[in-house]
């Protein structure tokens, strides 16, 4: 079965998402309890997250397969 553009996008969309709701809640990825936090580090994976997925919103948008997210 191949995935279309707009099956991508969408996939990719709950991908990043999950992400985002993980960055918020603090939650490690999977890395195990020595995980150590990098305020820099994760200021800076929440901003590129959150552009990825406004981008993602943008080109779903654009090809008017995706109804943008009531946020």
């Amino acid at each position: 079965m191949t995935m279309g553009k707009d099956d991508f996008l969408h996939e990719l969309q709950v991908e990043v998402e999950a992400d985002i709701e993980l960055d918020r809640a603090g939650t490690p990825p999977g890395d195990g309890p020595d995980w150590v936090l990098d305020p820099y580090e994760a200021q800076a994976e929440a901003a590129d997250l959150n552009s990825l997925h406004s981008a993602i919103e943008a080109l779903e948008t654009d090809s008017g397969s995706y109804p943008p997210a009531d946020d």
